[in-house]
């Protein structure tokens, strides 16, 4: 079996990333701090070690959004591109939106349900992960 290989970029196409390799999770997140920074009612990610991850474009901007947390983004177009926490340190989260192809990457889980708004109906049928219960940023 060849190994997995996915690709992807920001909106203007300046942040450009290369993946190999399976990733360890793939969720939608619902706290208050992704909402914020995406300016969606949920974002996705796709977790994969550091190691795994390459980026081929410029490299985006970080910011860090509170103590151990600090979020990516295309300092040319603003695109979202990453989160990452001192809790895990060799992971990298990327936002799902961003991959070539969508299609190999299929949520398996929701973080902090308890933040996701009434009226949102998405992949019910998933089950609540590990990271649902503290508010983080």
């Amino acid at each position: 079996m060849s190994e997995t290989k996915l690709s992807g970029h920001c909106y203007c196409g300046a942040v450009r990333f290369a993946v190999s390799g399976e990733s360890d999770w793939i969720g939608h997140c619902h706290c208050e701090s992704c909402r914020r920074q995406t300016g969606s009612v949920m974002t996705t990610f796709a977790g994969f070690r550091q190691h795994q991850v390459i980026f081929t474009g410029a490299m985006p901007n970080r910011y860090h959004s509170s103590d151990g947390v600090t979020r990516s983004f295309c300092g040319q177009c603003g695109s979202p591109v990453a989160y990452q926490s001192d809790d895990r340190p060799d992971e990298i989260h990327l936002h799902l939106g961003l991959f070539d192809d969508l299609e190999p990457l299929t949520p398996s889980d929701h973080s902090f349900i308890n933040e996701k708004p009434s009226w949102l109906h998405a992949d019910e049928h998933l089950p609540e992960s590990s990271w649902s219960g503290d508010k983080s940023d």
